[in-house]
């Protein structure tokens, strides 16, 4: 999957459409990713003996990696994801658009 954790994503689709978040989590396997403050939803909790009140929570539901675009850090556009590997053999993410990296290299 292309988009990772702490990457700025764009809602294309749905209610938050045109809204910009940071992704919080991922699920490689099911294609879907969270994001802060998107695709909110309220969730009710009964109250407990334990001194606990019931109230009302919102929650962020996960959204499809197709219904969302990266947005890049230096041109803030919204691109796809290509992939450079160098000569000892890491493989870098970089803007399709301004070619700059999106994951940067490590210091090592």
């Amino acid at each position: 999957m292309k988009i990772i954790k702490s990457d700025k994503i764009k809602v294309l689709i749905g209610k938050d459409k045109d809204r910009v978040g940071e992704v919080i989590r991922v699920f490689p396997k099911k294609m879907l990713v969270v994001v802060k403050g998107l695709n909110l939803y309220k969730k009710h909790i009964k109250p407990s003996q334990k001194n606990q009140q019931g109230s009302i929570v919102e929650k962020e539901r996960p959204i499809a990696v197709s219904k969302v675009a990266l947005v890049c850090p230096q041109c803030q556009k919204t691109t796809r994801v290509a992939y450079q590997i160098d000569k000892s053999g890491h493989k870098y993410r970089i803007c399709r658009k301004c070619k700059s990296l999106l994951t940067p290299k490590s210091t090592k």
